[in-house]
Parts: C-alpha cells; structure tokens; sequence
C-alpha cells in the first residue's frame, strides 16, 4: 500500500538517523532534557520532500471537506437510527452509523465516517478496504465491535493526513504567495498566520507516528496512546495560534477593507482548483476545528473500546489531556474579547450611587439589555396603561448585575447594583395580555444594603426565559440536565450550524447532541451539549429532536462513560470536601 509504504519508509530513514523513538513510547530525549528545555516541544523531523509530497496526495478531500461531509453523515445516521421503533431493530447498544447503510455486508459491518474519503485520487477508504486487511483473512477472525474499533482508530489517522494536507496548502498557497508577501507588512503576516508552522510542524510529526502505529501491526493496537503524548508533549502550539484568533479575524477584516491590492490577491488565490472553491478564512480556522475534532474523535474510540480495558484507560487519559487544551484555547479567545467588552462597558456608566468597579480580571459580561420595569401597585387596574412601564437597562456578569437608566450620549445611568448570588427570580402567573412575560427580580440585598424588588417584563417569553436563567442560574428548569443522570431527557441534534449572537447562546456544530433543559413556545431551546456541557440558548430551528428513547438513552450512556474520569475526580473532591 504506497501511503503507508511511504510513511514506513520515511520512519526507518528517521529511525535510521537517530531522529525519531518509536510511536506510543516516550521519546528517549524527552527523559535527559532539563526542566528548562522541556518547556519547549522538540523540533519535528518531517519527511523528505518527495515522499512526503507522495503521502498526502493519498487523501483526496481538503480537511473543511471530510469534516463537513463527515458530519452530515453523522446526521444522517442518527435521523435512519431515530426512526426505527423496532427494539430488536434499534438496540442503542447494537446500532452504529455503519449499520445505518443499508447494503452492508458480514465483512463490512461498520463503515466509519472516512468512507466519505472514497473518490477517484484516493487509494484507500476503510481499514477494512486495505489490500493486506482483505488477504489476511483478519475480518473473519475479528468481532465486529473489534472491527468497529479499527475503523474509528484508522480515522484518526486519515483524517489527520486531511487536515495536514490542508494546513500544508495554507502555508504553500497562501502564506508563502510572492504577491501577498510583498502587500503585507510582516507585522501584518504575523498577525494573519500566527504559528501556522508550529502547528504544521506539529501535525506532521504526530501523522508520521500514527502512521507509523500503523505499519506495526495489520490490526491496530491502539493511537490512543500516541494522541495522549503529543498533546501533552506538543499541542500548546494550538492554544498559541487559537488565542490569536480575536486579533486575526479583526486584522483580516481591516486589510480586506484597506487594501485593495491585498483583496484581489486573495480572492484570486481562492479561485485556484486547488482550493475547491474553499475561502481563505476556513483555512485560517482549521487549528481550532482540528483540536476540537480530535476530541470527538476519542471520544468516538471511548465509546468502542472494552470497558475497564488498558485501551479504555489510555482512551481516558487522552480525552482528558484533550480536553484541557481546548479549554485553555476557548479560555484564550475569551480573554481579549472579553478583555475589550469590560473597558467599554465601564467607560459608559455613570453612577447615581456608590461606584462599583467594573473591571476585573475575573469579571465578564452574561447578558445585557432593556426591560420594561413596572411601576405602581402590582394590584392596581390601571397596570394595563403603558404609563406604568418605564425602560431599564441591565448588565449581568457572572458575580454582578447592575441596573441602569439609559441617559444621552450612549451613556447608562447606575441606580442599583447586587451580588449575582443575591438574585432571586419568580415568574407571575399569566394575567392578560399586559402582564405577559413579567417575573419578579428580588435583590436580597442591593446597592443599599437592603432587599429591593422588581417587577420587570420582557419584549417576549423567550427574552423572559433568558433572563430568568441568566439572572438565577440554579433555579430549576423545565427539564432535568446531564448532571442528574436522568434516564430519559429530550434531546435535539444540530442540522445546521449555528453562531452565538449573545453571551448566553451556544454556538452549535453539525451533529451536536444536547439536552433540552428548556423551551419557549416562541421557537427558542435552552440545551446542554452532551460532549463538554456547554450551556446556551439557540434557535428551535437548528435542530431535529431526537424521538427515538433507545437512541437518546445511547447517548447518555456513552456521554456518561465519556466522562466517567471526571466523575470519578468530582466524587473525590466531593469525599475531601466533606471531611
């Protein structure tokens, strides 16, 4: 097979140099480096020109293609497995994306998602298609959750070639084009690109060592391992490059409003079949959909490997590791935008009573927004005028709210302020029209040192919902979330993307499954996505509810055992706590 026949042969002349240890195995340089120089990751040894040239036009999809084709046929599986209602045909436990296709056979049970790979320039597709897996007669050996296993651990590996291949035609495309070398400033190009390099770099030595694990053995032993010591070895690149993307996207935006010169090289560039009609910018973003991908890609071992096995344990470790980087790389982006907004939220307020200082480096906004505050006795039949409702301003953060006028210049006028955890909500019965979407806000103790209240309505019930959950996070919605382990909870899948519009939306990917926590009757969800329990509001629209109850208890079966290192952590500091 030329891929790994190229990938093998490059790996012996590296071997052969003394360059590279062996994949799954601590590299032996790694244990006499001094503490100072572990802090950075050992520079990587990529192939020759030739044969690595040979190895990646192999892979016949650009990254953004195979991911968005791989999440569609995500989606579909999940709408084939949703509407079957026959038990012995819809077992969660049985039924797997592969089994969805219609004409499989007993050899390939389980095609994964890197079928969509298959084109006429690839000359692999399933592990179970490679030449030396049809003729050592493995696949009748194997079990099929085994074969299952293979084929999600293979992915890994073929997608990241994808993905390198990608990155590749970023830099040689893009960022090494004469032209726009000599538009941009350096200062500008850095800006633009970051450390695209460190991570191509990085990329290629983790493809060389799975392809490497690979070649060992026809049947895959594990990768898990080799992801689990790349991302704590290497992957800090990601959180470097993703921290960049605030100041990325902003200088993209200025220089294809500054510079016409820069604009039609880039949309010339673009137009290169080589980019298969793919903008610029979804080259700029593949870091983070990488990082965030490879998690998922675990997870989807996770859930294949046997239960308390050695692979589910390295499976474990490099979920967690995973985890940790794509945290600190949301956690990166978060801090300038976040950073930013609090400067220019403060310049704004003035203050009617004691000033608050806004500005904290622990501090950030939640939501922000007009209500209606009602005047008068709650009592009163006169509520029904419009007099009585006079416009208020909220800033919620995570540890404050603050209430304000609004007052010429774009400026607010503070007249309350309270804890965020002195914040009690209550939503009044339904009293006619005029009252509709009102709720009480009850400030146990505010600016003044005293209880206050306030009745507040909100432009619709979705707006009245938000602000409810948003101002007293803990109280109990309408359905039960992850954490309380229910049996059975609605649950939706995301068919179309969707990007966060306010602090308390959820930005959603294809194929996203979440919890239904809430819902309003005028198409808004309050979910919680099973994969890292990211909390947010979005639109009814971007999903499909998932009727089938097999296949939503499936999901948070696989979610829990997914999770179950960090259980196991929580239980512990719980038992700490207690003593």
């Amino acid at each position: 097979m030329e891929l790994l026949a190229a990938a093998l042969s490059a790996a012996c002349a590296l071997d052969q140099d003394g360059s590279a240890g062996q994949p799954g195995r601590e590299p032996p340089a790694a244990a006499e480096e001094s503490p100072a120089a572990a802090t950075a990751p050992p520079p990587a040894h990529p192939m020759t020109a030739d044969s690595w040239r040979n190895l990646i036009e192999h892979i016949g999809l650009l990254y953004q293609e195979y991911r968005d084709k791989s999440t569609r046929q995500e989606i579909e599986t999940r709408r084939l497995q949703d509407s079957q209602t026959d038990p012995e045909e819809s077992s969660p436990s049985e039924e797997t994306p592969s089994e969805a296709e219609p004409t499989s056979t007993p050899e390939s049970k389980a095609p994964p998602q890197i079928s969509l790979l298959r084109n006429s320039n690839s000359r692999f597709n399933l592990w179970q298609d490679l030449p030396e897996i049809r003729s050592s007669g493995v696949l009748s050996i194997l079990q099929p959750d085994e074969i299952k296993l293979q084929e999600a651990m293979f992915e890994l590996v073929t997608s990241e070639a994808s993905y390198y291949k990608s990155l590749n035609l970023l830099v040689s495309h893009f960022m090494e084009n004469e032209r726009l070398k000599k538009i941009l400033h350096p200062s500008e190009a850095h800006i633009l690109f970051s450390n695209v390099l460190d991570v191509m770099a990085v990329s290629e030595r983790f493809l060389l060592d799975l392809e490497q694990r690979v070649e060992e053995n026809i049947v895959i032993s594990d990768v898990c391992d080799i992801v689990y010591q790349h991302t704590v070895n290497h992957f800090s690149v990601y959180i470097t490059y993703v921290s960049n993307q605030t100041y990325q996207e902003r200088a993209y935006k200025q220089l294809l409003q500054d510079k016409p010169a820069f604009r039609e090289v880039i949309s010339q560039l673009e137009l290169d079949p080589k980019c298969k009609g793919l903008s610029f910018s979804s080259f700029l973003i593949l870091p983070f959909q990488r990082i965030t991908r490879l998690k998922l890609l675990v997870q989807n071992i996770l859930k294949k490997v046997e239960e308390k096995s050695d692979r589910e344990n390295t499976a474990l470790d490099a979920h967690k590791e995973l985890e940790t980087v794509v945290k600190a790389c949301n956690e990166g982006v978060r801090k300038m935008s976040r950073t930013e907004q609090m400067i220019s939220i403060q310049k704004k307020l003035e203050f009617k009573i004691k000033s608050v200082p806004i500005i904290s480096h622990s501090r950030w906004l939640l939501k922000q927004g007009e209500l209606q505050q009602m005047n008068g006795p709650k009592t009163s039949r006169t509520l029904r005028t419009k007099k009585l409702f006079r416009e208020i301003y909220l800033f919620l953060f995570n540890d404050l709210l603050v209430i304000c006028r609004q007052i010429p210049g774009d400026k607010y006028q503070v007249f309350d302020s309270a804890p965020r955890g002195l914040l009690r909500v209550e939503e009044l019965e339904d009293q006619g029209q005029s009252l509709a979407n009102v709720f009480i806000l009850r400030l146990l103790e505010n600016a003044d040192d005293r209880e206050a209240s306030y009745m507040l309505k909100a432009s619709s019930q979705s707006e009245m919902k938000r602000w409810m959950i948003s101002l007293a996070p803990n109280r109990r919605t309408k359905f039960v979330s992850f954490t309380s382990r229910l049996v059975d909870c609605p649950q939706i899948q995301c068919v179309h993307p969707y990007v966060a519009q306010q602090p308390d939306e959820l930005s959603l990917e294809l194929a996203d499954v979440l919890n239904i926590l809430d819902k309003t009757d005028d198409g808004w969800i309050f979910g919680e996505r099973l994969h890292d329990q990211e909390r947010g509001w979005f639109p009814s629209s971007m999903g499909e509810e998932i009727l089938n109850p097999k296949i939503r208890a499936q999901n948070l079966k696989e979610c829990f055992r997914v999770h179950k290192s960090d259980d196991s952590q929580r239980r512990k500091l719980g038992s700490r706590n207690r003593q």
